[in-house]
Order: structure tokens, then C-alpha cells, then sequence
């Protein structure tokens, strides 16, 4: 199950396969240093240098291949379809110094052959296909990023029997491990005292499923405070207000924003940033039993607001106004939450573009930027104030759900903002909301079917940009 870290290493002029990559623009002119013979295969292939295009062509004793790319700018995903269909072995770039962006392709390279296997007793065991480059210093980076994209693939992949608020728990437990950080669960009695919507939410699932807030704490404790909060249901029927059986077919990858939170999480404490680290995740199952909570019902909240419940599959709102409730009483510098929020979101964006709120241009503007830079584009939606109307409760503070159909996404985002909250200088907290669809309903190359880290990298170098040295 996923990668190997030993899929990109420095070029020290071992044996290797050359790739040459070549443009449309540029194939003429390669083609004319190739031999009859050479060209008479690529013409067999039907390569023209398009991108995405590969061949393969003998080359004295050995081979060599060829790889279409857009243009000598490379993306993270131009050496990605190389990497699914050469033949496992080693291979280095012909004049790699002649592409810009090759330290952003090396991310493509190793999320191309991510496989989910753990089910799979036949899969097939292919061997790895192993870059050389002269980019040394970019390695490290592009293997901490695989990883972090690895890891949001795994467990959003992982169905919801087997990635419970337990399993999640002991994912955050090997995190926290491995980098001398310390965890905090809260369960059962407690967590209905402290974090009831939490505790409303995740009442009704198995005990084997029991609801849970995972906090995570890493960092000097005078260093800059930075809280990520992930939305951790692990699985969503939709509770009173279930979902049609098409609806909860991917409802496993609801804990998606969990997992890109701890991801995330972990980059930063790899990366040694020097912040004040509190990652938050509320870990429920939205089941249905004699205890679920109810449309209707009004729910304490650890805010002190009162929320009526419009409606139980509304639910991921719910535990993570707890969360950030929990979040804003550390008066961060920057507060970060994901969750698979709202299909709205994914009406108007599409799957492959996570909405962002932000209560800051200049925040905001980060985060767009550095998605454009690391090809993990965003989209800005707004938090228009005016859309809080239908939130409006007859009997309590706010109503978890509007009755209309426009603006779901905005709706949603309004409603988390109620439960963010002040600095330690008065002044509003600053936060960014991703609702993020956390899956590839199509492969494309280094993108299979299946959980996907959307919006991540996009976070991680804005917070580098911010908090790095």
C-alpha cells in the first residue's frame, strides 16, 4: 500500500535508462538525431511529442524512452504518465538542466505509482520505477510531500469499518510518535461535557466507533500558534435524514478533511516550523440508532450558541464548530480547517477545485498563490454576511441548515465562522476554510481513482512562505 521513499535518489552516474522529454515544438528537431530505424518506431508508436505521449526505442544495447510535455516549464504531473507505464528499473533525465520545474515533477514521479492495495491479495507486485537527478536539494521536499499525499490517500481510501474514530486515533498516535509530540483524546462523558455537539453527532454509532476529539500539540510553547482543525467523519449515513444508498456509496472519505489535517500536520513537524502546533479532529460515525439526534432537536454547542437542527446530514458543521471553538481559546497567529463540507462546493467547482474561505485578502492571496505555483489550485468563494440570514432560528441562536437550496457552500462557511474566534488581541482570528472533495472520480496521470490530497500542498507552502525560515 502506497510508495516507496526510494523512488527519486541523487544522480551519483550510476547505470541508468535515459527519458528525454521532448515538446511538440521541439520533436522535429529531435527526431533528426535519431536513426531511421528509431524513427520509423516512434511513427509505429504515433508519437508527436504531445504531452502525455511516451515511447520507448532502442538505443545501442540498451533503450531509451521519450516523454511528451507541454513546454520546457514542467508541471508536478509531466513526469507522472512516464512513471505508470515505463518498465520498473532506473532512469535519469537527458539534459535536465534544460526544463524548468523538474523539482515539481518529482512529486508526479512518485504519486504516479501510489497503489491501494491492502485488500487486493492478487495485485500484481510491480517493481519501482527509480529517478536519478541532479536536484538534490530538492528530494527532500518532494519525498515529505509524497508522503503527506500518501497519507491522505491511505486513509481516505480506507473503508469506514477499518478507519473509525479508533483507527483515526492510533493514526494521530503514530504521528504524534514519532515526533515527540504529545496527544490528547477526550471521550465518553467528558466529551459530552466539553464538546457536545461532538458528543450529539457520533452518540448513536457502535462503541467500537465511540466519538472522539483528537488534539494534537507539538512546539515551543512561546512559538507562534498555528491550529489545524479536520473534519473526521468517518463515515456519514446521513443520520435521521439518511442518505439515498448512492449517497453514501463515498462516505467513507468524509474524514478527508481529518486526514489532510494530520497530513498537513506532520509536514510541519517534519519541516521543524517554528510555531505552536494544535491540530484538532473530531472523530464521529453519523449513524442511526434509538439515540441519534434529531431534526429539530437544539444542541448545546461549546460556544454557548444554541443550534437548531434543519437537518442531521448537516452534521460535519456540527463537530467542527466544537473544534474551533477549542482552537480559537489558543489565540492562534493562523487558524487552517478542512473538511469534505458541502456538495455545493462541488457543484460549482467540480471535484478538482476546493473551495476556500478566508477572512483575509492577504491570507486568502497566499493560499491562491501558492496553489497556482504547486499546480493545487483553490478557488475563492465569499463569506458574504448578507447569506447569514438563513441561518436564522425561531427557537435558538442559529439554525445548522438553511431551507433553500442557493449557496450552500457560502451558508456552510458562515455558519463555522460563528464559532471562530478572537485573537488575544481582540482583533478577529485569522482563518482560512477549505471544503475540499478529498477524491479522484477519474485517473489521470500521477492522480489514480481514489482519495486525494486536494488543497494540501497549496496550504503547506503558504505556511512554509509564513512560517519557515
Amino acid at each position: 500500500m502506497g510508495m516507496k521513499d526510494e523512488l527519486i535518489q541523487p544522480d551519483r552516474g550510476g547505470a541508468a535508462t535515459t527519458i528525454r522529454l521532448v515538446t511538440a515544438d521541439t520533436f522535429d528537431r529531435t527526431a533528426i538525431t535519431l536513426s531511421g530505424p528509431q524513427r520509423s518506431l516512434l511513427a509505429a508508436q504515433r508519437f508527436t511529442g504531445k504531452a502525455g505521449q511516451t515511447a520507448i526505442l532502442p538505443d545501442g544495447e540498451g533503450w531509451l524512452a521519450l516523454g511528451g510535455v507541454p513546454d520546457k516549464g514542467l508541471s508536478s504531473w509531466c513526469l507522472a504518465r512516464l512513471a505508470e507505464v515505463l518498465p520498473a528499473g532506473t532512469y535519469r533525465l537527458a539534459e535536465e538542466s534544460g526544463f524548468d520545474g523538474v523539482d515539481h515533477a518529482l512529486l508526479g514521479w512518485q504519486t504516479a505509482q501510489y497503489r491501494f492495495d491492502r485488500y487486493a491479495a492478487d495485485a500484481a507486485a510491480e517493481g519501482p520505477r527509480v529517478l536519478l537527478t541532479g536536484k538534490a536539494g530538492a528530494i527532500a521536499g518532494a519525498l515529505a510531500e509524497a508522503r503527506a499525499v500518501q497519507l491522505v490517500r491511505d486513509l481516505v481510501n480506507t473503508p469506514a469499518e477499518d478507519m473509525g474514530p479508533a483507527a483515526l486515533e492510533q493514526v494521530a498516535a503514530g504521528i504524534v510518535a514519532a515526533h515527540r509530540a504529545e496527544l490528547t483524546v477526550t471521550r465518553g462523558e467528558q466529551l459530552e461535557a466539553d464538546y457536545p455537539m461532538i458528543h450529539a453527532v457520533g452518540r448513536a454509532a457502535a462503541r467500537h466507533h465511540a466519538p472522539r476529539l483528537l488534539h494534537l500539540t507539538w512546539g515551543r510553547p512561546d512559538a507562534p500558534v498555528l491550529a489545524l482543525v479536520g473534519k473526521g467523519v468517518c463515515f456519514d449515513s446521513g443520520g435521521l435524514d439518511i442518505k439515498p444508498s448512492a449517497g453514501m456509496l463515498l462516505m467513507k472519505k468524509d474524514m478527508g478533511g481529518a486526514a489532510h489535517a494530520l497530513a498537513l500536520a506532520r509536514l510541519v513537524m517534519e519541516a521543524g516550523l517554528d510555531v505552536r502546533l494544535h491540530c484538532l479532529v473530531p472523530a464521529v460515525e453519523n449513524a442511526i440508532a434509538g439515540n441519534a439526534f434529531r431534526p429539530g432537536d437544539v444542541l448545546r454547542s461549546r460556544k454557548g450558541l444554541s443550534v437548531e437542527i434543519g437537518n442531521t446530514d448537516a452534521e460535519g458543521r456540527l463537530i467542527l464548530a466544537d473544534a474551533l471553538t477549542r482552537a480559537s481559546e489558543e489565540s492562534p497567529a493562523l487558524m487552517l480547517d478542512f473538511a469534505t463540507l458541502t456538495g455545493a462546493a462541488r457543484v460549482a467547482l467540480g471535484p478538482d477545485l476546493p473551495a476556500l474561505f478566508a477572512r483575509t485578502d492577504a491570507t486568502a492571496d497566499a493560499l491562491l498563490a501558492a496553489g497556482r505555483a504547486q499546480d493545487d489550485p483553490v478557488w475563492r468563494l465569499p463569506l458574504h454576511a448578507p447569506y447569514a440570514e438563513g441561518l436564522k432560528s425561531d427557537i435558538a441562536d442559529i439554525n445548522n441548515a438553511t431551507t433553500n437550496s442557493f449557496a450552500g457552500a457560502v451558508t456552510a462557511a458562515i455558519f463555522l465562522d460563528r464559532f471562530v474566534g478572537q485573537d488575544a488581541a481582540g482583533q478577529p482570528i485569522d482563518w482560512a476554510h477549505f471544503d475540499t472533495f478529498a477524491w479522484n472520480p477519474a485517473p489521470r496521470p500521477g492522480r489514480p481513482r481514489g482519495g486525494e490530497a486536494l488543497g494540501l500542498r497549496a496550504a503547506w507552502h503558504m505556511l512554509q512562505g509564513r512560517f519557515g525560515s
